[in-house]
């Protein structure tokens, strides 16, 4: 009775660390992709329904209240500069010297065209912080083994009022990810890949957006390169840092 008893007790410790509650395994998603700070180079892809362009910048984030963003090329958008201060948003535009706020509704409005709208690249919170969480399964994406999480909003303040997530289950990075309205259409729908150890940690250095309601074959966002737990200048997380 004795070896049957831990028996039974071994394969139930076995099963629970097999398979994580949702919760403990956003912590664990949150963890391994967050940091202090971070600064990466990247480009980014659109490609419309005739043609495709690609647009440069570098970024500076802390936390995820703040974060400044300077476009690279094209000469075009060269020196246009975005900065995020909690819940707001402001940009620069070389070409008319002029700072605009981005709020209401003009944050669903796409970003230079692309599959991104300014609320995707406003809200960099932790899931943990605005979404409860179950496991609705397991999958294969690409060859790795996933959970699949089903997310339902617990504040008012997101895009998406529900999420699919497939989380590798080794590297505890998402690998696919789907993002609803309210009524449940599907909204946009992202993979993400060229996952690298950098740091310590697994991150998906290469995104692919594509927004379910508009024409084209989505956007391509590419780290380029990444460094965490850097030293940022406070002066960067400033209005006036944007005409500099």
């Amino acid at each position: 009775m004795k070896t049957l008893f831990v028996a039974i007790f071994s394969a139930l410790a076995f099963l629970a660390i097999g398979q994580p509650s949702a919760d403990k395994i956003m912590e664990m998603v949150d963890e391994n992709m967050s940091s202090e700070n971070r600064i990466f180079e990247s480009t980014m892809t659109i490609h419309g329904k005739r043609s495709s362009r690609t647009i440069t910048s570098r970024s500076y984030s802390v936390g995820d209240k703040q974060s400044f963003t300077e476009y690279l090329s094209p000469a075009r958008e060269q020196g246009t500069k975005m900065l995020k201060l909690e819940d707001k948003l402001w940009i620069y535009n070389p070409s008319t010297d002029r700072t605009i706020q981005i709020s209401g509704h003009m944050l669903r409005q796409s970003v230079m065209g692309s599959d991104l709208s300014y609320e995707d690249m406003m809200d960099d919170r932790k899931l943990t912080d605005t979404y409860d969480a179950k496991v609705i399964g397991k999958e294969e994406v690409d060859g790795r083994p996933t959970w699949l999480l089903e997310l339902t909003a617990k504040v008012d303040d997101v895009a998406y009022a529900s999420r699919k997530v497939w989380i590798d289950t080794e590297r505890l990075v998402p690998l696919k990810e789907e993002l609803f309205a309210k009524s449940g259409q599907l909204l946009k729908r992202s993979t993400l890949t060229d996952v690298q150890k950098i740091d310590g940690r697994w991150f998906p250095t290469t995104i692919t957006y594509k927004n379910m309601l508009k024409k084209g074959d989505g956007t391509v966002f590419k780290m380029t390169s990444i460094k965490f737990n850097q030293d940022i200048a406070d002066y960067l997380f400033t209005k006036a840092a944007l005409k500099q």
